[in-house]
Formats: structure tokens, sequence, C-alpha cells
């Protein structure tokens, strides 16, 4: 089975392209990924988001403040 590439395995072959290809290249893959979002409007669509699917009885900002003190650093 192939292994799949990822934008790390191209960027080598797009530096070797002229910038008029790199532009090129640019505009390309933004229209298929464009494109590729119609599909997801699409699935969207089709299965909408339940009611209370995104509810919660949690404090959004309650968790956030716990854990950091390790990472704080003098500056």
């Amino acid at each position: 089975m192939p292994e799949s590439l990822t934008a790390a395995d191209l960027l080598p072959l797009v530096r070797k392209l002229s910038h008029e290809e790199q532009l090129q290249l640019a505009k390309l893959t933004l229209l298929t990924a464009a494109r590729s979002a119609n599909e997801d409007v699409a699935a969207y669509a089709a299965t909408p988001p339940a009611q209370g699917e995104f509810e919660s009885d949690e404090d959004a900002l309650g968790w956030d403040g716990a854990g950091w003190d390790e990472f704080d650093a003098s500056r």
C-alpha cells in the first residue's frame, strides 16, 4: 500500500519551481480545496447538527486556567 504524502514531503519540489510556477500551483491548490469544501457543505446540509449537540454543562472558561504553571517562564 503506498504511503500518503504530506505537505512537508512536497515542499522540496515546490522550492524547485520558479516563482510563477509556485503561484500557479498555489492557485490550483486553493481551487481544489474550495471545491472539496463544497462537498462539506453538502454533507452538513444532509445531516445538520442535532439540537444540543454542541451544548455543554461545563464552564467553558473554568478548565482553561489549570495546569499552566509549569509553562510559566519569566521573560
